[in-house]
Formats: structure tokens, C-alpha cells, sequence
């Protein structure tokens, strides 16, 4: 007990300051010690840097990792803050996610409908997520744009869409040039090679600036937990161990920060949960519909079909019926619950699986086994991380589950920027624990 309140203590961004001592702290936590006998320095009054904000996103990161036994440095921060069990917009996978985490609106509002789509408006093109052309972007306006509009300085050490020159237009033949654009301050291009550890640097160094120069608002972005779930499946020892990697990197930023005595409020959320995905569950969609009637945009958890010029009864004859283990709907009919299928570059039919199975264009012998996320944002595998710790929030606050497009109105809040209009969350969720 004493360790875990040492623990706790060490780790809260309120501020107490502790002895440095590696042999009390388990492998997984130990973060890059000073000497032998060194203890961290006393820090001056917290009033001296005004407190920063940071948005981390693990991404694929399910609230039950954290039951795991790795991640003392996230679980400490959880008990000394405020935490929930958030739920993702659909269709819950990365793009839509991270961008209705940021804007404040469902994907169906701002655009990003998914990790590929299409537009009438640009026939014969296919948003990938290595597009940065603000055509697909320019829906919603994001927390940094907000933000450097209001004079608050703003970083990304990666973030989907952090890149985008929002609000601007490419430049014709200009190889990719943007006119008019907001960008954050400071934002580097992603780059699946760049360390945990040189991310978390990054912020760090970017703390160490005078203050006219130092971020108020970071972004700060994780890969590693979701990749290892799609490969292995979310129970698999790969994932516990790219959870406690991911774990470590977190207690290196938290005493960072406490080492130069930055206090920030720690925004730390996932974009989707997993599910474990199997080869023995799949359902085949060239066996369920003519392929001659239709083209598949996009295959696994969910499914976007455009039915061929003079087959559309066809087509909706073979979708609008039941199906095992999946559902089928004309976009005007999807569930009003989804907060889906206005937008025009949602594709005209969606089918959507159960947890667990997938959507194949064609039938395939080779097996496999892992995970994947996309499924209805309301299934429990789909349940997403949310921890908030810092100097304005209190200590062990559970919350009821909240949707993520609350997160905006709450960064909003931490920043002191006005209260967002339009959006589709407010901050409901936090008034009653934030610290005003």
C-alpha cells in the first residue's frame, strides 16, 4: 500500500515532489534514472509555468487493458484523476475517430467517414489516409486551428490530420502546395519509424522552450497497441506487451514534465477498442450478392457497396433481407443511432458485422487470426481509454461512459477557449468533477 500511494503520489501532475528511487518501482515503470542517490529536484511553486494541456491518444487502447497488471504509470494517473469508459463515433476505426475527437462532430458531420471513401464531387477518387488534400478535410475545424485563431500556441507530435493544411486550397501544379492553410505551430509529418521514446522527447523539448514560445495545447499519438492487436488479437501476450511499452513511455512523460515542473492536464484517450477476428468467422459477400450488381469500396468489420448503374434492385434485393452475423441498410435507413449516412461520401448501402466476424469480397483459404475494430461504436469490444489527470481534475472520479465528441468541449474548457457551436458534444460529462 505504501508503494502504491509513493506510486501515485510521484506520478500525479498536481504536484508532490518524492525521491527518485528505481528499486521501488517494477521493471515496466523505470524511466531513464538519474545517479545512484540523485532524487529528482525540488521544484519551484507550480504557479512559476502555467499549466499545459496534452491529448494522447493510444490508439486501439481498450479501458480493460488496464487490468492487465503492466501499467502502473497509466493506472496511477487514472486513480489519481478522473477516468471513464468512452465510446467512439462510427464507424469506430482510426480517421473518423481521431478527427471527431479533435473537431467535436461525428464523422458523418465532419466528413472523414472513414479510412477510405469517396466523393461525388471527385469522381474517379479515393481518399486513403495518406491523403492530406484539405478538400476532405475543410468540414470541421480542429481543436489546434481553434486554438492558434485564439492566439494559443499549439504542437502535434503526431495526430491524424495534424498535417493538413486546414482551411486552405492545393495549389494547382504546385506538387502538393497549400494556399490559406492553418497548421499548429509546430507538427511533424507521421512516421511509423519515430520511437515512442523520440515522441515523447519531442513534447518534452518542446516544454523546455521560454514560455512566449512553449505550446499551451499538444497532441501526442501511440501506434503500437492497436498494430499489435490487429496482428495478434486483443487477448494476445503481444498486445500486454505493447500495452506496458506504451505504459513506460507515459511514465517518461510524466516525469519529464515533473522535472522541468510543467504542470499539465493530461487528456489520455484511445480512438476504438478490438476484437479478436478469426478466419472461422467470416461471411463472404460475393455469396450473399451478384459482384456483377455492385463495387465494394472497403471489406472488414463493415462493408460500402454502390450498386451498378441498372442493378440497384437487384442489389437490394440480395442486401435488405437477413443475414447471419450481419446487417445490411440503404444509407437512409441506417440506425438513427449510428449518427450516420447523411453524408454524401457515405457510400449508398452499408453492411455491418458482428463482433468478431468480417466482410470478405471473395472467399479465401488462407487462415488467419487477430483482431480488427469498425464494429457498432456501442459494443463493448469497441469501448475506448479515457483518463484525465492534472491540476484540474480531482482525484479518483469515475464517470459514467460519455461519447467521444464530448472531448473537444473538454479540451475547450482546459484551454480557455469559448464553447464550441455546431458541435455534436458538449461537456456535460466533466462539470461536475473539472476544476474551474
Amino acid at each position: 500500500m505504501r508503494f502504491l500511494a509513493l506510486a501515485a503520489c510521484a506520478l500525479s501532475l498536481a504536484g508532490c515532489t518524492l525521491p527518485y528511487t528505481p528499486a521501488a518501482l517494477s521493471p515496466v515503470t523505470q524511466v531513464a534514472p538519474p545517479a545512484t542517490g540523485a532524487v529528482l529536484p525540488v521544484a519551484a511553486p507550480m504557479a512559476a509555468n502555467a499549466p499545459v494541456t496534452i491529448l494522447v491518444s493510444i490508439d486501439g487502447f481498450r479501458p480493460d487493458y488496464l487490468d492487465r497488471g503492466v501499467t502502473p504509470n497509466l493506472s496511477a494517473l487514472a486513480a489519481n484523476g478522473v477516468s471513464a469508459s468512452m465510446r467512439p463515433s462510427f464507424p469506430s476505426v482510426t480517421f473518423p475517430n481521431h478527427w471527431t475527437l479533435v473537431t467535436g462532430k461525428v464523422p458523418d458531420h465532419h466528413g472523414i467517414v472513414g479510412n477510405s471513401m469517396e466523393d461525388p464531387a471527385r469522381p474517379g477518387e479515393t481518399f486513403t489516409m495518406a491523403n492530406d488534400d484539405p478538400f476532405w478535410w475543410n468540414a470541421a475545424e480542429p481543436i489546434w486551428v481553434t486554438a492558434e485563431k485564439a492566439g494559443v500556441r499549439t504542437a502535434t507530435m503526431f495526430w491524424p490530420g495534424a498535417n493538413v493544411g486546414w482551411g486552405g486550397t492545393l495549389i494547382p501544379d504546385s506538387h502538393g502546395a497549400v494556399r490559406g492553410a492553418t497548421r499548429p505551430e509546430d507538427w511533424q509529418q507521421f512516421n511509423q519509424a519515430v520511437t515512442g521514446a523520440q515522441r515523447v522527447d519531442a513534447v518534452i523539448d518542446w516544454m523546455r522552450r521560454p514560455a512566449a514560445t512553449r505550446p499551451r495545447f499538444v497532441t501526442l499519438y501511440f501506434d503500437t497497441v492497436d498494430s499489435a492487436g490487429h496482428a495478434h488479437g486483443p487477448r494476445s501476450p503481444e498486445v500486454t506487451q505493447a500495452v506496458a511499452d506504451v505504459d513506460v513511455q507515459i511514465g517518461r512523460l510524466v516525469a519529464g514534465l515533473r522535472g522541468l515542473n510543467q504542470p499539465a492536464n493530461l487528456v489520455i484517450v484511445a480512438d476504438h477498442g478490438m476484437s479478436a477476428t478469426s478466419s472461422d468467422r467470416v461471411i463472404v459477400m460475393d455469396r450473399i450478392a451478384d459482384p456483377a450488381d455492385y463495387r465494394p469500396l472497403n471489406s472488414g468489420p463493415y462493408m460500402g457497396l454502390y450498386p451498378v448503374a441498372g442493378h440497384e434492385a437487384a442489389l437490394a434485393a440480395a442486401l435488405l433481407k437477413p443475414h447471419a452475423h450481419m446487417q445490411c441498410w440503404r444509407k437512409s435507413a441506417i440506425p438513427a443511432r449510428f449518427r450516420y449516412g447523411t453524408n454524401p461520401r457515405v457510400p449508398p448501402y452499408i453492411c455491418l458485422a458482428e463482433p468478431g466476424w468480417m466482410i470478405a469480397k471473395t472467399a479465401s483459404s488462407k487462415p488467419f487470426s487477430g483482431g480488427a475494430h469498425g464494429y457498432d461504436n456501442r459494443a463493448p469490444d469497441m469501448a475506448a481509454l479515457f483518463i484525465a489527470n492534472g491540476p484540474a481534475f480531482p482525484a479518483g472520479k469515475r464517470l459514467a461512459s460519455f461519447d467521444n465528441v464530448d472531448i473537444n468541449p473538454l479540451l475547450r474548457d482546459l484551454i480557455g477557449l469559448a464553447p464550441g457551436t455546431g458541435l455534436d458534444g458538449d461537456d456535460t460529462p466533466f462539470r461536475q468533477v473539472l476544476k474551474r
